[in-house]
């Protein structure tokens, strides 16, 4: 992600406020969504690999759209296109690790392998927030066209990917068999709605912060390769965290782990929102760190009460429901930051945090924690 790091310097160079980036980054959301349900069912009935194979395609589609875009129209349609191809990513990349791991029995591994995944995607990402922001310094528009060959390289990876064993009977797509898994993902399951649901809240939560992150750090008056390295610094701390989830969780145990970092996620909201000087970057950094425990841990739990022939499209719908809040509510952040102020909107989504994520925390607990815990 070589973009990430000047993103918003991009659009602001390009014209627009942060009104109109979290409402592009809103429609990238919805993109996703109207794919999302179906796109994890498509992988479950047609094979991941292909899935994946068709995302990487959209995803550098986008981004060649992108690099020859000036305007707010040209970014809507390459985020549509990326949000297509993500779409079509997400729920069936995981569903094949954890089916691959089934395959060999190793599957008790996986929150070892998802942090492994999230960590080495991380550290990538922070390798690419140093040569992004070099990049930029000597046009925004270079890290858009490194970017545009970075996704284009994703499409013979995923071409070189197997595609695992399915545990189960091999389903035929149809309306009617989506709508059952959705229902029995969110209804008929007590314990798998409420995994999904507060994975959500987290999920969303870390999502709107990453959005955050920049117009903080132009609040801050750090310089564009400043940004690069600080952004470089955030995801190598995700990197690190997401490496060692399963130890800790293991060592912990569920009840300590979740309650931990559902407290440190709000805390981070809140720190960063009071306080403006580069001293707030610890507020950022714990926010990150628990953001990397609690990804694999929350997929893992998820994963461990999937049926393998079902299994990206429950995962897509734990997708398909972050990116309904992050499209409901990005745009109103938005508008708050332009209109008032960045720490306004961060109190806000923190607030929005503590009481969603709360009460789906406490519904999480009931469903999930060992009964001795709870006891």
């Amino acid at each position: 992600m070589l973009i990430m790091p000047i993103v918003v310097l991009f659009y602001q160079e390009n014209g627009l406020g942060m009104q109109e980036v979290f409402t592009l980054q809103a429609i990238y959301s919805i993109a996703i969504v109207l794919l999302e349900i179906p796109s994890g069912y498509f992988a479950d009935a047609l094979g991941r690999k292909n899935t994946l194979i068709i995302g990487t395609v959209l995803g550098f589609l986008g981004y060649l759209v992108y690099s020859f875009s000036f305007g707010f129209w040209g970014f809507l349609i390459a985020e549509v296109v990326l949000g297509m191809g993500q779409s079509l990513i997400s729920g069936a990349d995981s569903a094949m690790l954890y089916d691959t791991l089934l395959q060999h029995n190793k599957h008790n591994d996986y929150m070892k392998h998802e942090g492994r995944m999230i960590s080495v995607g991380n550290f990538a990402e922070a390798l690419a927030g140093i040569a992004g922001g070099l990049l930029a310094t000597i046009s925004v528009r270079y890290p858009y066209y490194g970017q545009t060959l970075v996704a284009f390289l994703g499409v013979p990876a995923a071409i070189t990917l197997i595609e695992p064993k399915i545990y189960g009977d091999t389903i035929k797509m149809t309306l009617a068999k989506v709508l059952n898994v959705v229902r029995y993902a969110l209804i008929d399951n007590k314990q798998l709605r409420w995994n999904i649901i507060y994975s959500s809240f987290v999920g969303a939560s870390t999502l709107t912060m990453a959005w955050f992150v920049q117009p903080w750090l132009i609040r801050a008056d750090v310089s564009v390769s400043g940004i690069g390295i600080l952004w470089t610094a955030l995801n190598l701390s995700v990197g690190v965290a997401a490496l060692f989830a399963y130890k800790l969780e293991r060592f912990l145990g569920m009840n300590i782990t979740v309650t931990g970092f559902t407290i440190t996620l709000a805390i981070g909201f809140f720190g960063a929102a009071f306080f403006e000087s580069l001293w707030g970057l610890a507020f950022l950094f714990i926010f990150y760190i628990a953001r990397g425990v609690a990804t694999p841990v929350l997929k893992d739990y998820i994963n461990r009460i999937t049926e393998s022939e079902v299994r990206a499209t429950i995962l897509s719908v734990r997708n398909f429901i972050i990116r309904i809040i992050f499209a409901l509510w990005a745009p109103f952040y938005g508008w708050y930051t332009d209109k008032f102020s960045l720490t306004g909107a961060l109190t806000i989504a923190g607030i929005v945090f503590v009481i969603l994520g709360g009460i789906s925390y406490y519904l999480f607990s009931k469903t999930n924690f060992p009964k001795q815990q709870t006891a």
